[in-house]
């Protein structure tokens, strides 16, 4: 179901119609001089995974101690 009306009620409503579009659901063809010229309309629903915490799990694999350097102490240039 969608409702139809001008670009200028549009333009002096726009707030209203946009908060109406929200709330119902019901998309709005904005007309110009009678021919179609834009469709207002509630954008899709956000997908919601959850937690973003182990979002990777299944993708990361982790294969040795992450807490020690990767390189030796010893080739760090800052301690020289």
């Amino acid at each position: 179901m969608t409702q139809t009306i001008s670009i200028s009620e549009f333009k002096a409503t726009c707030l209203k119609i946009i908060d109406q579009v929200k709330n119902t659901g019901i998309s709005v063809i904005v007309t110009k001089r009678g021919k179609p010229y834009a469709l207002v309309t509630r954008p899709p629903t956000p997908k919601n995974n959850g937690s973003w915490i182990g979002s990777y799990r299944d993708q990361i694999k982790i294969t040795d101690d992450i807490l020690e350097p990767v390189v030796d102490e010893k080739e760090w240039d800052v301690l020289k």
